[in-house]
């Protein structure tokens, strides 16, 4: 026969409480704010209607709040699967969960829920931080199962106690006995070749380079301090000015927004591209970020596996990385490419919207008719921006003619104003040019002997086409703010004297570039940790492939052995804990020998208070009779001011 399950108490319904709302707090960076107030409205109205009113939520209302939840997610995402609109709904389903919680097994049905919804936030990030942050939620998940925890005649366990912390205490206690099998279960359990994590999911909540700009796309990322890839050279690393990491070259100008376009793919065999000086080889660690780019020094020399190279020297992937991703390239930083232009390459390169910004096509006319060569109409594009321009992360807004509000009115701005302006008066002066974007720098870590790019490293550059020469970088941002290019973007803004904001202040990204070494290592030790590395686990045995049988018994032994040192631990003898009151009286006897007064082990304290000469002494006595044995379970203040009695008395000296 089925029994009722018990109702909560007030205290064990705070637990679960605490419980939902520490699994969906880790959900917080990505759920829209919308869906957060509605969160939170509901977790509060359950605490409210059960510490408050203590009634019950009707079933009409239950239901409809079910019914409105998917509406409301499809709202806000246009569909109900993937990750960000699945996160969103488990963590509302949770919260509705509270408004019916009222027994045990309800109870244990919201705790298995929070671990699922707490386990899918490690789908949005598996950085060290956040792993570490998410043991707060656990301890809490425990101590809430041991508060649920009964005794033989089926009370609550510990329901006196008001203060939470012997149940994390034992909640601490026994995520540390977990924590070898949870280990070993990390690294035995045969993993399948690809994660299960890789979900339809768009690409919000990410951050990296597209293949489109205009104003305010780079300044996004000039912002953002999180890193973008992390690179380890076979040698020496170039010197920071060469450090240029390609991505997508945009050539197409709609008079706001530059596009790249599809172009012809470049087979190795057919690059035309002609070295000098020292091939530079290294590896790179590209951090998720939702798009197919990858980035290489300029310019690379091949593509590497997985990937293909364009006809405009960029690599990209058929699906975007969705997880920590490794390839090696080797790149050229002296070159020349392109030196033949084909009419279709070049009328691309020329390219210019109709009846846009006609001051600055007016300006590069005059220079070409005035100056005549190339390179003479680009040094004027360079020493105007020297003379009379600003280098600053907070430009002001720009209209429908955004170059000649940026070149003849603002005169302020970054690295995608300069290239657009410099790539746009080329085109006019009749120079075939293009956009590159990228990232340029790094910070160069000693004790990893790694560079560090971050996302706040983010660039854009100008190629133009140059008879004899092919395709030449220019950087006109460098024209207006060498530091950029020496220092970064941060560097360069402070030196124009703009304000930073305190997470991009020296002495914090100091720590926070000493800090990545160990976020270096946990990607490599623990995110990167997949079935190929799992199976070449044994290789230093002798083994050379470690398939899942092995893998399997490996993991049966040593769990097996875990669990046996586990079980014999939490058998073994408990040391006897010393009752505080038993102590004290021991104190109080060590004290009365040193009197004279002798305490044998058959006298009880009532024959001995008879012979204490002290007064304070058979008063102390007396409390200890009354406390023994007059309750079967004394006050903690009387304990404690029987011991600081104990403590405070000095016998008189013996007679």
């Amino acid at each position: 026969m089925r029994t009722k399950s018990p109702p909560l108490s007030d205290r064990q319904f705070a637990f679960v409480a605490a419980t939902a709302v520490a699994a969906i707090v880790p959900h917080l960076g990505h759920l829209p704010v919308p869906l957060t107030l509605l969160f939170s409205l509901i977790v509060v109205a359950a605490w409210f209607q059960r510490m408050r009113t203590h009634r019950v939520t009707p079933a009409l209302v239950k239901l409809a709040l079910v019914a409105v939840l998917p509406a409301l997610v499809v709202v806000q995402y246009g569909n109900v699967f993937g990750r960000e609109p699945g996160a969103a709904f488990a963590c509302g389903m949770l919260a509705l969960k509270l408004l019916e919680t009222a027994t045990r097994r309800d109870a244990r049905a919201v705790i298995c829920f929070s671990s699922f919804v707490l386990m899918s936030a490690l789908l949005f990030d598996t950085g060290l931080l956040f792993t570490l942050a998410l043991v707060v939620p656990i301890l809490v998940l425990l101590a809430t199962l041991r508060e649920l925890e009964t005794h033989p005649d089926g009370s609550a366990a510990d329901h006196a106690a008001r203060s939470p912390l012997p149940s994390l205490r034992e909640a601490a206690v026994s995520l540390l006995i977990a924590t070898p099998l949870a280990l070993c279960a990390f690294v035995f359990f045969p993993r399948l070749d690809a994660p299960l994590w890789r979900t339809p999911g768009g690409d919000t909540g990410r951050t990296g380079m597209s293949d489109t700009m205009s104003p305010g796309t780079i300044q996004n990322l000039l912002v953002d301090d999180s890193p973008a890839f992390r690179v380890a050279f076979d040698g020496a690393r170039p010197p920071a000015g060469k450090l240029y990491w390609r991505g997508p070259v945009l050539t197409d100008f709609d008079g706001g927004t530059w596009r790249r376009r599809d172009m012809p793919v470049l087979a190795p065999s057919e690059a035309s591209v002609q070295t000098s000086g020292t091939i530079v080889r290294y590896e790179v660690a590209l951090e998720p970020n939702d798009k197919p780019w990858l980035f290489a020094l300029d310019v690379p020399l091949a593509a590497p596996e997985g990937a293909r190279r364009t006809a405009e020297f960029g690599l990209i992937r058929r699906a975007p990385v969705t997880e920590l991703l490794r390839y090696r390239v080797e790149s050229a930083i002296d070159y020349r490419i392109d030196a033949q232009l084909s009419a279709y390459q070049r009328r691309v390169a020329l390219a210019l919207p109709k009846d846009f910004d006609p001051r600055s096509v007016a300006l590069a006319q005059g220079w070409r008719r005035d100056l005549g060569a190339d390179e003479a109409v680009m040094r004027a594009a360079l020493a105007l921006f020297h003379d009379k321009f600003f280098y600053t992360l907070s430009p002001p807004a720009l209209g429908r003619d955004s170059i000649d509000d940026f070149l003849f009115s603002t005169q302020r701005g970054f690295c995608e104003h300069y290239a657009a302006a410099f790539v746009f008066l080329m085109r006019a002066a009749g120079i075939p040019a293009r956009v590159v974007t990228g990232y340029q720098g790094g910070y160069y870590n000693s004790a990893g002997d790694y560079l560090l790019v971050r996302q706040s490293d983010a660039h854009a550059w100008s190629e133009v086409w140059l008879a004899g020469r092919g395709w030449v970088r220019i950087d006109p941002t460098a024209a207006v703010s060498p530091q950029r290019i020496e220092l970064g973007a941060g560097a360069a803004a402070a030196a124009a004297g703009a304000s930073l904001p305190w997470y991009q202040s020296d002495w914090v990204r100091g720590l926070r570039n000493q800090f990545d070494l160990v976020n270096r290592g946990w990607n490599s030790v623990i995110v990167q940790f997949n079935s190929l590395r799992q199976q070449n686990l044994l290789v230093p045995l002798g083994i050379p492939r470690a398939d899942y049988r092995t893998l399997t018994a490996l993991l049966i032994g040593t769990g097996t052995l875990l669990l046996l040192f586990g079980a014999l631990w939490v058998m073994r003898t408990p040391r006897r804990r010393v009752d505080a009151l038993d102590a004290a009286y021991e104190r109080l006897c060590a004290k009365l020998s040193r009197t004279g007064v002798a305490c044998s082990p058959q006298e009880g304290p009532l024959d001995l208070a008879r012979r204490a000469g002290d007064r304070v002494a058979r008063a102390l006595l007396a409390d200890y009779i009354g406390l023994r044995y007059a309750s079967a379970l004394p006050a903690s203040e009387d304990v404690a001011g029987f011991v600081r009695g104990v403590r405070r008395w000095r016998p008189p000296a013996s007679a």
